[in-house]
């Protein structure tokens, strides 16, 4: 499956959160850091869904960059 992640950088580092799971986040001081540690969090949530006999969430998010001129 292919999760949509947001990574938002902070003042002393980076976090990131998947929106189709809610719960799972991560937090790190670096991009690369965040984005790896999400991934590991994303199979470990879903790996915890599987063992208490719940289902994975649809996905449902998804994103768009939209172009408007800066004042």
């Amino acid at each position: 499956m292919r999760y949509m992640v947001i990574v938002e950088k902070g003042a002393s580092g980076y976090g990131a959160y998947v929106p189709d799971l809610p719960g799972c986040i991560a937090a790190a001081e670096t991009r690369e850091e965040v984005l790896e540690l999400i991934k590991e969090a994303i199979e470990f949530h879903i790996e915890g869904l599987h063992e208490n006999g719940k289902p994975i969430p649809y996905l449902v998010s998804m994103s768009e960059f939209i172009e408007v001129l800066a004042a």
